[in-house]
């Protein structure tokens, strides 16, 4: 949600449509809304229309790998996702609890790479819950290559592999 939320409180270049699951409602006037992110795009031009932030997008997707490149993609996108469930996996009770609480279960490696126009589910999912400042999570979701996002990813995964303490 973090990358999602970002948009709402100033005008990013990038942004992701959310489809909103459920709303829960507090006595005190406070709200939650559980949104899942459907669709990326780009701002093209932003305003403002009758107190309401408006803007014009273009839809983003992943540019399709072929041969050669398809198989290197294939390559890197089962070794970060072999690599995150790893890093997962040593996370502390108290940590894993927290986000499966927020965010559910990691989603399942799909067989297929590139059946979803903006790359597997479970890539979104790890960068929603990695620690990554705003500025980096809405650089990865502009990028169009899977390829490069699945590499960037691997970057932060071996940092944060490295810094954890033994």
């Amino acid at each position: 949600l973090s990358l999602i939320w970002l948009c709402l409180f100033r005008f990013a270049d990038y942004g992701c449509m959310l489809e909103i699951r459920d709303v829960k409602f507090f006595p005190d006037g406070r709200s939650v809304v559980d949104t899942v992110g459907v669709r990326r795009f780009r701002v093209l031009s932003h305003g403002q229309r009758d107190g309401y932030n408006t803007a014009n997008i273009e839809y983003l997707e992943d540019k399709k790998a072929e041969g050669a490149e398809y198989e290197d993609l294939v390559r890197i996108h089962d070794s970060v996702y072999d690599q995150a469930v790893s890093w997962f996996t040593c996370l502390k009770d108290n940590m894993k609890a927290q986000i499966l609480n927020h965010f559910g279960p990691m989603p399942g490696k799909e067989r297929e790479p590139q059946s979803n126009p903006s790359g597997p589910a479970w890539y979104w999912w790890l960068l929603a819950v990695l620690p990554l400042e705003n500025r980096a999570q809405l650089a990865i979701l502009a990028m169009t290559s899977l390829k490069d996002r699945l590499i960037a990813i691997r970057r932060v995964l071996i940092f944060v592999t490295r810094k954890r303490p033994r």
